[in-house]
Parts: structure tokens; C-alpha cells; sequence
């Protein structure tokens, strides 16, 4: 698991933040690096921190039409809604600063992806990005600036021909699909609770392209109340053959942490040890396929001291090489911080004590089994556009 990690990361970072009460809170964001700094994960000398500027106009127009980016901009200065573009709903009320803070954290990931795709740095990490729900002309899904397509659009523009996108969180990654459902050199996974019981109601294995990007959209629609077991045997059967068919040169991961069993806005069950072991599998399929180039953002994550913490540090030791040992406690420092910050009692140990156990889909299909069912339904979508055989 060698290799150097760069961290783009400002304190700046906390001030997208749409008030009291809203689920997006920063202190998850504050709370995760705070966790990472007193298990030693960001002192490690392979690790380095870069305090980030923000997206220029012209980076955010990559991806957003500049009508949109001015109306966040108006919104941010006179806090009066602008339903045209999304802004000012319960999921994205409007904000003091929103443009310059939504623009702060799609330069993190700019920076971050700029730093894997020089060599400066083996991984580059946008802990407080993943804002995968934005549209081109629209805010929705507590997202203003879809970063991880900015992300995606500056690395094809430097040369990259083929880039690999996979969305772990809970709701679909319909921005960055839609950023590039058109583009053969953007294959999009997105694992995700099935939309017939989520937010924002897309993501069926049908979305699967189109022009010459049919067949590089890939949806895995998951039944409420799937569990580790199931979730990861989905992740294995469709996530390493097609990567490794497609042959990316670099990989970029969205790791929302909302598919957690105590996320109170979804109806996934896994654990935070199923989450490491799909984050531990990703990287391992970055060096396997892209030299070990691989950006990391966060993303969705409701469980703000309970889960979101602990798995994306989980996430940072990884890719800093130096993976935390699951059963390893929490500092006494952080928790009393975070009771001090949120009023709630942190987890003592870095595991949620599972597992993380599945048997690989190749043993054999079970037809009565909800999740294999929804395996076969992707993987009948998409497999044979690659030239992979949709049966186990």
C-alpha cells in the first residue's frame, strides 16, 4: 500500500455550510481531519497538506454554464432564492459566501487531481468534495458545484484518455453520469440504493449511455436494507471486471459514507468495515490498473460523529499507505471533542466489529436473492458493450 498522498485541505474548507439543523454539517468534515491528525495519519511522511484556491470562473464553466455560476454568486451576496438554478430549496437553501466556498472546494479537488496527474503525488485526496448531485445549470442534492466532474473534465483536458469514476454513496451520482453520459473516455459506476426508495429517483441499470458513451454509464441498484454481505458482492462482481476493461489511466472514487446502517436519510446497512474494504479494494485496483493514480473525494455521510469520521479516515490511512488497524481505539482528545462540538458520545474503536465477509458472485447466481437479481440486471445492461459475459 506504498505511495504518497496529498491532501488538499484549508480550514476555509467548513464554510460551505447551509446553516443550523441542515444533514450537510461541516463539523463531519472538521471532525474527520481532526481524527486523521491525532492518529499521526496526516504527520506520516508520506503525506502532504496543500491549502488549496479556489476554482476559477473558467475552471467552474467546464462543467457549469456561466449563467448558473453568476446566479450563485448573486444568491451568495443578496441571500434571495433563485428557483431557476435550485438555489434557495430545503436541500440547498442559499448562503452567505456560496460561491466562494463552493469554489474553494472544487479547486481542492482540482488541486488534488492536478498533484496525481504531475506525479507530484501517487493519491490525491478532497476529503470535504464529492459533490456529485450538481447539474449544469442547477444546484440539487446539497450540491453546488459538481468538483468531481470539474475534477474529471481538467484531467481529460491534460491528457488523460481514459478515466475511471466510481460512486460508493449511497444516492446515484447523476451529476457526474450526466456530466459525461455521452463520453466513451468516462466510464461512470455508481453503486447506490435503488431510486424507487431514494433520492433523486435515477440510477436504473438501463441509464447505460449514450451516443458513443452507451455502455459507459453503469448503474448497480441496490434493495433497502442491503447489508455488507450483499453490497460487497455486488462492488466485486461489476467494479474490477469492467475496470479492469476498461483500462483507466487514472481512477477517481466518490466515497460518501451514507450507505452506513446508522445513516438516518438512506436505507443501506453496511458498516464502517465494509466501507474500508471497499475503499482497500479500490486502491488496490488503482495500482493494478493506473500506476497507483487514484483521487479520492467524501461525499454523502449523515452520521456525522458516529460514521462519516472514522471511515473517511479509514479512507486517508489507506491511501497514505499506512491503513489504521480497524480494532485500534479512538483517541480520548477527539471524542472529547466531538462531544464538545456536537453534544454526541464517539465511538471508541475504529471498527464497527463485522466482518465485512461476502462470497464473490462468481460461485453462482442465486435467482430467488434480491441483490443478485439487481447484479444481473447491470451487469446484462452493460457487460456485453465490453465484451464481458453478463453470467457468472
Amino acid at each position: 500500500m506504498a505511495g504518497s498522498l496529498l491532501l488538499a485541505w484549508d480550514d476555509a474548507l467548513t464554510q460551505y455550510d447551509f446553516g443550523p439543523g441542515h444533514p450537510l454539517a461541516p463539523v463531519r468534515v472538521a471532525l474527520t481531519v481532526a481524527l486523521a491528525e491525532e492518529l499521526g495519519v496526516l504527520s506520516a511522511p508520506s503525506v502532504s497538506v496543500l491549502s488549496p484556491a479556489p476554482a476559477t470562473d473558467a475552471e467552474l464553466a467546464t462543467v457549469h454554464d456561466d449563467e448558473y455560476i453568476a446566479a450563485v454568486r448573486q444568491a451568495g451576496r443578496s441571500l434571495i432564492p433563485d428557483p431557476r438554478f435550485g438555489l434557495g430549496t430545503p436541500d440547498d437553501p442559499v448562503f452567505e459566501g456560496m460561491h466562494e466556498a463552493s469554489a474553494l472546494i472544487a479547486g481542492a479537488t482540482l488541486a488534488a487531481a492536478r498533484a496525481v496527474w504531475s506525479g507530484s503525488a501517487v493519491h490525491g485526496a478532497s476529503i470535504a468534495g464529492g459533490l456529485h448531485h450538481a447539474m449544469r445549470r442547477a444546484a440539487s442534492g446539497f450540491c453546488v458545484y459538481n468538483d468531481p466532474a470539474i475534477a474529471i473534465r481538467w484531467l481529460l483536458t491534460a491528457g488523460a484518455e481514459r478515466v475511471a469514476y466510481v460512486d460508493v454513496d449511497v444516492h446515484h451520482g447523476d451529476g457526474v453520469q450526466a456530466a459525461f453520459y455521452d463520453d466513451p473516455r468516462v466510464l461512470t459506476i455508481s453503486l447506490h440504493e435503488h431510486p424507487a426508495t431514494l433520492f433523486p429517483g435515477t440510477g436504473l441499470p438501463g441509464e447505460t449511455g449514450e451516443g458513443a458513451g452507451e455502455g459507459y454509464a453503469v448503474n448497480v441498484a441496490l434493495p433497502a436494507g442491503t447489508g455488507d454481505a450483499g453490497w460487497l458482492r455486488a462492488f466485486d462482481a461489476v467494479v474490477p471486471p469492467l475496470l479492469r476493461t476498461f483500462k483507466p489511466v487514472i481512477l477517481v472514487s466518490q466515497h460518501g459514507c451514507d450507505s452506513h446502517r446508522l445513516d438516518p436519510l438512506a436505507h443501506l446497512e453496511l458498516s464502517v468495515d465494509a466501507q474500508r474494504s471497499a475503499q482497500i479494494a479500490l486502491h488496490d485496483l488503482a495500482h493494478e490498473l493506473c500506476d497507483g493514480r487514484w483521487l479520492v473525494t467524501g461525499g454523502g455521510g449523515y452520521a456525522l460523529v458516529e460514521v462519516v469520521p472514522r471511515t473517511w479516515t479509514h479512507l486517508l490511512a489507506i491511501a497514505a499507505g499506512a491503513p489504521v488497524d480497524p480494532v485500534m481505539e479512538t483517541p480520548v482528545k477527539w471524542r472529547e471533542l466531538a462531544r464538545s462540538l456536537t453534544g454526541e458520545t464517539a465511538p471508541l474503536t475504529m471498527t464497527d466489529g463485522a466482518s465485512a465477509h461476502y462470497v464473490p458472485f462468481s460461485s453462482g447466481m442465486d435467482p430467488a436473492d434480491p441483490v443478485d437479481r439487481a447484479i444481473m440486471r447491470t451487469r446484462s445492461a452493460v457487460f456485453p458493450a465490453h465484451g464481458l459475459l453478463a453470467h457468472p
